[in-house]
């Protein structure tokens, strides 16, 4: 392509006709009469597809050029890149085309659950992509009144009303508090939308923190035969003609509180800022936003990492051990097994905790001893400790510095196939070639690996290329589980968690799935276990407890359940939850390797396995010939697994009894002390 000019031409809009085609139109001056045609480029591979434009006589200043994608002829290329991007040629050169615009975004063909449509990039970029969003919405109109009542109004993609039971706003804090708001949804004839409408009390959102900011989502639950399904949107953007800001005061007892509403600057998201009406303190904050944005920036990142190797030469503190369970977001799992060994037998050992800025306070509010991660602090720490201790991998771009050892406890006993196993990668933001090699760059550091069983100490030698220690400990974790599985514990657990010490409790925790995500990181999942059935067939004598994998996004709305469900996803480490449990529901998750050393029952809830062993992951075990308990693929099945266990005294069976033996005999209570005894004592 020839270079950009220096007048970038923008989208007017762009509208869906069809059912499958996109027809774009760009206003352009008279004064700039000449061929004009559009082109779309493959992100990746530069493969490019021509859109020819016609020209209409708008005034006497401007033409509006318009031209047709037709996505039923162009499928099979459009289909073989994820990003396309839009450029304007003509005799001047190639221009990429922007708009300002939010409203195209509405424009989206939708085949078979994927979705094809433009947006905006972050520099106000015109480009398409196909997603696997399962519900889009939209704001369009706000409207905020002088008692505080916020009205809004936006679109949402057509679901079917009669199978729809309940629609809300989603308004989630910084603290992760949520409320729900009913949504009025008015069904519009011939089109892909329909209307949504709602109205709130701001001061009703205010949950005492400050400050703080508010985001939006719509959630929809709809039933599908027997089970509901929860559709969420991602995160609402405003799509309405103008940029706004508006403010409302309100006052509690001791503070003047000011609501700021406005869009989002780069992706226009609608956002509510909750501060104290305090200009001085306002001041500060916008200075130190101003600093977070310029400290996380890429200019900022490049400078940390050369700092971080610099700061890799100094000398090893040879008593300091940081610690870090999955990416900072808790305190659970080996590590923290191993941390509470050390706190009590190795007193002359300095260990420190590593936590996600947005857990901070809730490891700090623990009493543990914790750095922010990524902070100027976390840096002079991590390259000065001797030790690190981790269950899931670090940024690639962290180099090891010389002298410090890394030992990986990992997070589970495998089913799925892992790292260089895996025949393909289905997540986003990466490829199968790229993940393997990011994967192989990360066990290089690794100094010492920790094993449950010779099943898993064979896998991850081969699957991580793993060439350090392999300690063949059992997992430090499950000392816990070992030495706390009696009556006055659980008791005591169940009390701390509100649950009912009369009810047997059943513990559903299943995987995320490669495949479906909202964004890199943030996975989804659909509830299909039938709770009203359950509830009406187990609700006298059992609760559920529902533990969701912590990638997966979804928030479950449990409301008509209450005193039955209890979704416990956020508890910091699910070692509680196994010890309470009389059974467990799961379907690929290595829950259930940990779980087996309690001798319960465990249940496989696996309505979608020929999928997921054949196209997502691959299993090593033959779930249907060695799986410690029965397979299952619907609610009744679920249920009379159940009621057939209570009928045998809750007899588990030889298949458990060979799984037992084969997975769970290096599990004796003491795997932290061996680890600790191979790592620390030498």
């Amino acid at each position: 392509m020839r270079p950009r000019t220096n007048q970038q031409p923008s989208v007017a809009d762009i509208k869906l006709h069809d059912s499958e085609r996109l027809s774009i139109f760009i206003p352009m001056s008279k004064d700039k009469d000449r061929n004009n045609r559009l082109v779309l480029v493959n992100r990746q591979s530069q493969e490019e597809i021509n859109i020819p434009l016609k020209k209409k006589d708008v005034n006497s200043d401007t033409w509006l050029l318009y031209g047709v994608l037709d996505y039923s002829i162009r499928k099979e290329i459009l289909l073989e890149g994820k990003y396309w991007d839009l450029y304007l040629q003509n005799s001047e050169g190639t221009q990429r085309v922007n708009s300002t615009d939010n409203s195209i975004e509405f424009a989206r063909i939708n085949l078979d659950g994927v979705t094809f449509h433009p947006y905006i990039t972050k520099k106000g970029n015109v480009s398409f992509r196909h997603s696997e969003i399962e519900l889009f919405a939209g704001i369009t109109d706000i409207d905020l009144q002088n008692d505080g009542a916020l009205n809004i109004e936006g679109l949402i993609e057509k679901v079917d009303s009669d199978k729809v039971r309940e629609s809300n706003l989603i308004i989630t804090d910084t603290s992760n508090n949520e409320n729900r708001i009913p949504v009025q949804i008015i069904e519009k004839p011939r089109e892909n939308f329909d209307v949504f409408k709602t109205q709130f009390k701001l001061n009703e959102t205010y949950s005492g923190v400050l400050p703080n900011s508010l985001k939006f989502a719509l959630g929809v639950e709809v039933t599908d035969k027997e089970s509901v399904l929860v559709r969420e949107s991602p995160r609402l953007k405003y799509h309405g003609p103008a940029t706004f800001e508006q403010d409302h005061l309100i006052y509690d007892e001791k503070t003047k509180i000011k609501f700021t509403i406005k869009p989002t600057k780069k992706r226009r998201y609608l956002s509510v800022k909750i501060l104290e009406d305090n200009p001085i303190k306002e001041t500060i904050e916008k200075v130190e936003l101003k600093v977070a944005k310029i400290r996380r920036g890429k200019r900022a990142l490049k400078i940390y990492k050369s700092i971080f190797r610099f700061a890799s030469i100094l000398p090893r503190k040879n008593n300091l051990v940081v610690f870090e369970s999955f990416h900072g977001k808790q305190y659970s799992d080996s590590p923290r097994a191993i941390y509470e060994y050390m706190k009590e037998y190795e007193p002359n050992y300095n260990l420190i905790w590593s936590a996600d800025r947005r857990f901070y306070m809730e490891l700090k509010e623990k009493g543990l001893p914790v750095i922010r991660r990524f902070s100027i602090q976390w840096l002079l720490v991590m390259t000065r400790a001797k030790y690190w201790v981790t269950n899931t991998r670090l940024p690639n771009w962290m180099p090891k510095p010389k002298g410090t050892e890394y030992l990986q406890t990992w997070h589970g006993t495998p089913l799925k196939r892992l790292a260089t196993d895996m025949d393909e990668v289905h997540m986003p933001g990466t490829n199968t070639f790229k993940y393997k090699s990011n994967f192989i760059k990360e066990t290089g550091k690794w100094d010492y690996l920790v094993a449950p069983n010779q099943y898993s100490s064979d896998i991850f030698e081969r699957a991580f290329l793993f060439n350090g220690t392999m300690i063949e400990s059992g997992y430090p974790r499950n000392d816990y589980l070992i030495q706390q599985d009696n009556k006055e514990t659980m008791n005591g657990l169940k009390k701390s968690l509100n649950i009912p010490i009369d009810k047997k409790v059943i513990l559903y925790a299943p995987t995320w799935r490669d495949n479906q995500f909202y964004q890199k990181g943030k996975y989804k999942f659909d509830l299909s276990l039938d709770l009203k059935q359950m509830r009406e067939e187990l609700g006298e004598e059992y609760v559920v407890i529902l533990r969701m994998h912590y990638l997966i996004a979804e928030n479950f709305d449990l409301g008509p359940f209450e005193g039955f469900a209890y979704d416990l996803s956020k508890h910091e480490d699910i070692r509680d939850l196994y010890l309470i449990s009389d059974a467990l529901i799961t379907d690929y998750s290595s829950v259930f390797f940990d779980y087996a050393n309690l001798r319960r029952p465990i249940i496989f809830y696996v309505y979608d396995l020929d999928e997921y062993r054949d196209s997502l992951r691959g299993f090593y075990l033959d779930l249907e010939t060695e799986a410690p308990g029965p397979l299952t693929k619907t609610t009744n099945e679920v249920i009379t697994s159940i009621k057939e266990f209570e009928n045998s005294n809750y007899h588990l069976g030889e298949a458990f009894e060979e799984f037992y033996d084969r997975f769970c005999s290096w599990e004796d209570g003491e795997s932290s002390k061996r680890v600790v005894e191979e790592v620390f004592k030498k």
